[in-house]
């Protein structure tokens, strides 16, 4: 009969957990950081919320004096949450639906172009936030710190 060192299989498991929550760190980390960068960028370039909607309108994007203004703000506070791994799966989602946008609207070469304007870059950080949608924060986010919480709470009677 053969026996089983649980202690070697306990350890692995644990590093490769420890391993998988270190890069899922890393690419929150990374994500959150371009969002709010490219947030800030905008906003340079627009001059004001309002310049930034007006940066959509000349590249018909539809309703640029809300969507505009909304995408700068929606960068921002996503990707500061996005970097404490706070409510990663909406955030993850929405970045790949802002992702999606910005590759019909903005960048519409094709596929490999040699210019700016080519969409690899935003499809691979919208396919970025479906990942993390699905995976979630990991344990070195805010995430699971916050469930925890919730679930210790005593629910009061009604």
């Amino acid at each position: 009969m053969t026996t089983v060192d649980r202690t070697a299989l306990t350890r692995h498991t644990g590093l490769v957990q420890t391993t998988r929550d270190l890069v899922l760190l890393a690419a929150r980390v990374g994500l959150g950081v371009l969002m709010v960068a490219h947030a800030e960028l905008e906003y340079d370039v627009g001059g004001s919320l309002a310049g930034v909607g007006r940066l959509f309108a000349e590249a018909g994007v539809p309703l640029p004096a809300v969507t505009g203004p909304a995408n700068v703000l929606f960068e921002l506070v996503g990707g500061i949450a996005m970097v404490l791994g706070v409510a990663v799966p909406v955030v993850g989602v929405l970045m790949a639906l802002n992702m999606a946008g910005a590759w019909v609207f903005v960048h519409t070469s094709g596929l490999y172009a040699m210019d700016h304007n080519g969409p690899e870059l935003v499809i691979a950080l919208g396919l970025l936030g479906l990942v993390l949608a699905v995976t979630g924060s990991g344990r070195f986010g805010l995430d699971p710190l916050i469930v925890r919480r919730l679930r210790r709470t005593p629910r009061r009677a009604a």
